[in-house]
């Protein structure tokens, strides 16, 4: 910087001249920075107006100036082998998020002898190498949000019983199934297009796979105790594929391309049931999942809330923005309800057509709610 600002009067090098003004100055593309460009556009040349005010000035006068000898302190950021200087070797958890780690092998993780958690959450991790030190004590392990594109490096992690690879860029499932112990497994917002290689993970309670491209519910039998399936912004059309998971609790399916509940009646220890944002007109072939508790049912386009008669365990229904018209449908669906506490129904034409009487409507026709939408009804 400082050789070309000293040949600034040089008349052989293209330039444009510098102005005390900053508006006269010729050719300025743009006002805000006078003299930056010529006709021709970018000279390659540092222009600084007279009148600007220059933290270190000296650069500008003194030919002998030095970048390397008069650089102003900036962050510094340790190696990754120094990130863990100051843990204890007998620490059972390792935090290091946001901390643009490149490399696990690196952390020399070998010296810590009782980890049973690492978390390192967005960083830079590509491989999972160098965690073969920990099997032995590893129970969690969580790297959300790296640039992981392929499941390699688990071989010996036989004790996970908590693995989280969500955010990642993984395109298959794969390498994992000789983890014995493990209850959930994340791998939400990646790349996956088919559920795949799950075999063996019978301890598995929870399975987490949304934001990815999948397109069929499939290869879930071998889970026999799975309670909890999250498969929210995929690119399901059907529920099959359900049936062999005994103790399936919860399903979470927003945001998929679901129009026939039917396929339910296979899996009738539901007591959850997330499915908004979908392609449902209607409630029929839900009837015999009696034991749900909590159901979503947003943003879909139901006319009728017809289905949830038998279903007299429910907690809470939430049912806004459909098309849901009637006070009456309402009512005879849900008054006898008895553990009923929410419903949200905003959105739909019977509160869009008299928002001023709304509540008190729903409030008449179930007694027993506690809250309306996100208000809670006074007593």
């Amino acid at each position: 910087m400082p050789a070309s600002l000293e040949n600034e009067a040089d008349d052989a090098r293209p330039h444009v001249d510098i102005q005390d003004d900053p508006e006269q100055a010729p050719h300025a593309e743009d006002p805000s920075s006078p003299g930056m460009r010529n006709s021709k556009g970018w000279d390659g040349k540092l222009r600084v107006p007279k009148s600007a005010l220059v933290a270190n000035p000296e650069a500008l006068s003194d030919p002998e100036y030095s970048d390397d000898e008069n650089v102003l302190p900036g962050e510094e950021i340790k190696a990754d082998e120094d990130l863990l200087e100051d843990e204890e070797s007998d620490t059972d958890e390792i935090m290091c998020s946001h901390s643009r780690i490149h490399s696990i092998s690196s952390l020399r993780l070998e010296r810590f002898k009782k980890v049973a958690r690492i978390c390192l959450r967005q960083n830079n991790i590509q491989t999972m190498d160098g965690l073969s030190s920990l099997a032995t004590t590893l129970q969690d392990l969580d790297l959300y949000d790296n640039l992981i594109q392929h499941i390699r490096g688990l071989d010996e992690l036989v004790n996970l019983t908590s693995l989280d690879l969500s955010f990642n860029k993984i395109k298959h499932i794969k390498h994992i199934n000789h983890l014995k112990e493990l209850k959930e497994l994340f791998l939400v917002a990646n790349k996956i297009s088919k559920i795949e290689n799950l075999e063996g993970l019978e301890k598995l309670t929870s399975l987490e796979l949304g934001s990815n491209r999948i397109r069929e519910i499939k290869n879930l039998d071998t889970l026999q105790n799975l309670e909890e399936l999250w498969l929210a912004k995929n690119k399901i059309t059907e529920l099959a594929g359900l049936g062999g998971l005994p103790h399936l609790r919860l399903l979470s399916i927003q945001s998929n391309r679901i129009s026939d509940l039917s396929p339910l009646k296979e899996v009738l220890t539901l007591e959850e049931l997330y499915i908004s944002h979908n392609a449902l007109e209607s409630l029929s072939g839900i009837e015999e999942n009696v034991n749900l508790r909590v159901l979503d049912i947003t943003s879909n386009t139901i006319t009728s809330l017809k289905g949830l008669g038998p279903l007299k365990k429910l907690e809470e229904v939430w049912a806004s923005y459909n098309r849901i018209a009637d006070f009456a449908d309402v009512e005879r669906e849900l008054k006898d309800k008895e553990d009923l506490t929410t419903v949200y129904l905003e959105g739909n034409p019977l509160q869009l057509r008299g928002p001023a009487l709304y509540r008190n409507k729903v409030r008449l026709a179930l007694p027993q709610v506690k809250q309306i939408d996100a208000t809670f009804v006074r007593v």
